[in-house]
């Protein structure tokens, strides 16, 4: 569905300076035929609540280029894209790393194509999760989405926490906070405010896909809460993919292919076109501390 630029996968974080382009640069491509079937289904409330039992996810984004690493502004990205102050509201449940950010059933919110581009923070602070250096980064939700940008945060604190995840490399920490610097921001947003954002750093998200981009993990919202139709009976194991896939991004891991039939899909595999005989994954480590990748894919 989208062309990225080939990007060499490595475990240690970019320079500064360095640029990694991998989102589709040309005209947008056609959502399968089951994204309709999916919509149904996930908003008459199938969407299917706890990680997945596969052992990871993955999908196709639009992952960016960006100057440096180091700590930014609490409001990463353009200054056309303004925080407004932390959200008042107290923060939701928060999970333990591997386990889902609640055992309920969650509501499917609505699905609008666009939003006013202005974000509220999720408050609060998470304790680190990892070893090394610390990561800061922000949960931001775009403003008049039916999100709770609490209950957001508590389930990107679980899957940066999850020990399959990035700090399985002994070299990532992350921390979740709602002021100050910060390295990152997730952000939850429309379709139309993911291709704005990801489009001013020349990609094309075609209203579909997430991308990485000036320290801004952009999540496109039909992906939060849709998923793919790979994924449509387990949506919350595809927001570790979504989460997993553009967090390694920003850590410096490019796209991957993959590694033969019957084994685990890596998280960095754009799993969005096709499984080629992997199954399905969400994971970039698995439980005993193996990396699951494949050879290097444009």
């Amino acid at each position: 569905m989208n062309a990225h630029k080939a990007t060499r996968s490595r475990s240690r974080r970019r320079r500064p300076g360095r640029t990694h382009a991998t989102a589709r640069r040309g005209g947008k491509g056609t959502w399968p035929v089951g994204l309709t079937a999916v919509a149904v289904l996930v908003l008459a409330g199938s969407a299917v609540t706890g990680w997945t039992s596969f052992s990871s996810t993955t999908e196709g984004n639009a992952a960016s280029g960006r100057s440096g690493r180091t700590a930014g502004p609490p409001t990463p990205g353009p200054p056309s894209v303004p925080s407004k102050s932390p959200s008042r509201r107290q923060p939701g449940h928060r999970a333990t790393p591997g386990s889902a950010a609640s055992t309920s059933r969650p509501s499917v919110p609505s699905l609008p194509v666009s939003g006013p581009g202005t974000f509220t923070t999720a408050p609060g602070t998470s304790t680190k999760a990892g070893r090394g250096k610390t990561l800061r980064y922000r949960v931001d939700i775009e403003d008049g989405l039916s999100l709770s940008a609490a209950d957001v945060a508590a389930q990107v604190e679980s899957i940066l926490a999850d020990r399959r995840g990035w700090t399985a490399n002994g070299t990532s920490a992350f921390q979740r906070v709602s002021s100050g610097p910060t390295d990152f921001a997730v952000r939850v947003a429309t379709p139309r405010t993911v291709d704005e954002i990801c489009g001013r750093y020349g990609l094309d998200t075609g209203g579909e896909l997430n991308c990485d981009v000036g320290r801004q993990v952009m999540v496109n919202l039909k992906r939060w809460l849709l998923a793919t139709p790979v994924y449509a009976k387990d949506v919350t194991a595809y927001r570790a993919l979504i989460i997993n896939h553009e967090v390694g991004h920003f850590l410096g891991h490019g796209h991957v292919g993959c590694p033969g039939g019957g084994e685990p899909a890596p998280v960095m595999m754009q799993q969005i076109k096709g499984m080629h005989g992997c199954t399905p994954n969400v994971w970039p480590y698995d439980t005993h501390g193996r990396y699951i990748t494949g050879p290097a894919s444009p």
